[in-house]
């Protein structure tokens, strides 16, 4: 059989389906094609019982709007994965129609027509109806009917006994059209990311010349680089005020260096002028001696004439010698302002550099962590949220200073560094506070977890080994943690994780205590 070409098969197809008196539909041509060939029939698809179906169910709202089409789209194509997706997310739109309570899984309503199931209290209707109030100030006002659909929502849903079915069906319509609205802002928000970098790129190429622009150019890209948070947002904030007052500060000093030069170049013009005037003076008096000296007949007569031939002469040496003294004085000047300009760039690189962090260990230097800290500080009184500040000190360090040298000592204070900033989270700040003392700041914490916090380091600690010269050395430290207090200074803060540390420290030391 397989050696038949297909137009026998449709012949010998066709000669069965009349001596089986079988009508000539699509299926059962296909049935008996396969069945002459030799070859295996695809499984049935219950096309017509399919259409039935996806024409009896209801279709709502947009969501289950769209998902029936795409269900008859699904049997068109005869594809099972199309018709299994498209029920599925029908399904996630839910089943609004008159069918009674019972069928639908839900608790019957009692007599007052509040439903008894106690997930659709009152209380829990208000709390779906503040997370949507939370939600929408992240999703813009430029959509007002998203805004006005939001509002009659919330308000239905804040009726003392809002009908279960209506609720259903406007809470489908408002995710269809929250759906919409929030890929506007994801949209919105990625446009206005690549516009900023754009601004940034710009700046940089403006000013290729300046390595420190271009460090923090290339800073600011990396912090508005998704995924993006307040304290992110808070670094690049920070980092192009610090550009823009550079950019300022050598603009000024571009502006004086050019009004310089201007000045240079107008007093050259009007050296060279006069040097001209006095040249032309100088020679109309030599051509005026030469005449006379022509016409004297005695020496006595040749006296005055060379007099007058050497006045003028030592006149224009006089003259060209001021004019090189005063030139010379303004390109002094300025070349000394170039100096001054040069010596600035270099003062305000090495500044802005060490301005905020510890050049050993790249953390925050005390500048950096008073900065770091009041803004944790605002937005933990502005959230009504905890924070703790954690002061730790490394265990023995003179001992290992004395023993493998001071540059064991900086090397060892880098690693802990490192190993700490690998162990916090994002949020959390890290800074030298002095010597081998940091200071971990923890927004978003409470005291227990602050202090489980330095013990996981603690941990961390021992499985990364600081190693000297092939040689693993252990290092410990003594941490102290305090929770900041309604109104109280980060300075008495320190101060009792400070005593807390101590206290870790006299009781033997590796030991992490609440403040």
């Amino acid at each position: 059989m397989a050696d038949r070409s297909p137009s026998e098969i449709a012949r010998e197809t066709f000669k069965q389906l009349s001596l089986k008196k079988l009508a000539p539909t699509p299926d059962n041509y296909q049935t008996l094609y396969h069945e002459v060939a030799g070859t295996l029939a695809p499984a049935h698809f219950p096309y017509e019982r399919l259409r039935q179906i996806a024409s009896a169910l209801p279709a709502k709202n947009p969501g289950q709007q769209k998902q029936c089409g795409l269900l008859e789209s699904a049997i068109n194509q005869r594809s099972w994965d199309g018709v299994q997706n498209a029920l599925v997310g029908y399904a996630g739109f839910g089943m609004v129609g008159s069918a009674p309570a019972s069928d639908s899984g839900l608790a019957p309503l009692s007599s007052s027509g509040a439903h008894s199931n106690p997930a659709l209290t009152p209380e829990f209707m208000e709390q779906i109806a503040r997370l949507i109030d939370n939600a929408l100030p992240a999703l813009g006002t430029d959509d007002t009917r998203f805004l006005e659909q939001a509002g009659e929502l919330l308000a239905f849903m804040r009726q003392p006994v809002p009908d279960l079915p209506r609720t259903k069906t406007m809470l489908a319509n408002f995710s269809h059209r929250l759906s919409f609205t929030a890929e506007d802002q994801a949209e919105i928000k990625t446009v206005l990311l690549q516009l900023l970098h754009l601004v940034f790129m710009n700046i940089g190429e403006l000013c290729i010349d300046d390595q420190w622009l271009k460090g923090q150019i290339d800073a600011l890209m990396e912090a508005s680089t998704p995924p993006l948070s307040l304290r992110r947002l808070d670094d690049v904030q920070r980092r192009l005020v610090d550009v823009i007052a550079k950019q300022s500060e050598a603009k000024e000093r571009a502006f004086e260096a050019q009004t310089q030069m201007r000045q240079l170049l107008a007093a050259f013009v009007d050296r060279l002028s006069l040097m001209g005037e006095s040249s032309g003076i100088y020679q109309v008096k030599i051509e005026e001696c030469a005449r006379q000296i022509e016409q004297v007949k005695s020496i006595e007569e040749l006296g005055p004439v060379l007099q007058n031939a050497l006045m003028a002469t030592r006149s224009m040496a006089l003259d060209t010698q001021n004019s090189r003294e005063q030139l010379q004085v303004m390109r002094d000047k300025t070349e000394q302002a170039e100096a001054e300009i040069s010596k600035l760039h270099l003062e305000l690189d090495r500044v802005s550099a060490q301005a905020r962090h510890d050049p050993l260990t790249g953390a925050l230097n005390r500048r950096g962590l008073d900065e770091a800290i009041q803004r944790e500080i605002a937005r933990a009184e502005r959230k009504g949220a905890p924070m703790c500040l954690a002061l730790l000190d490394i265990d023995n360090f003179k001992k290992l200073n004395d023993d493998l040298g001071h540059e064991a000592g900086d090397a060892a204070l880098t690693h802990l560094a490192t190993v700490t900033r690998e162990s916090m989270r994002p949020q959390d700040t890290l800074a030298r506070f002095g010597g081998e003392e940091f200071v971990i700041v923890l927004p978003d914490t409470m005291l227990e977890a602050g202090v489980n916090a330095l013990t996981r380091l603690q941990r961390e600690l021992t499985k990364k080994f600081f190693l000297r010269d092939n040689q693993k050395v252990l290092i410990t430290f003594s941490a102290g943690v305090a929770q900041l207090a309604k109104s109280e200074s980060s300075v008495d803060c320190i101060k009792r994780a400070d005593q807390a540390m101590y206290l870790a420290k006299r009781t033997g030391k590796n030991r992490v205590l609440a403040g």
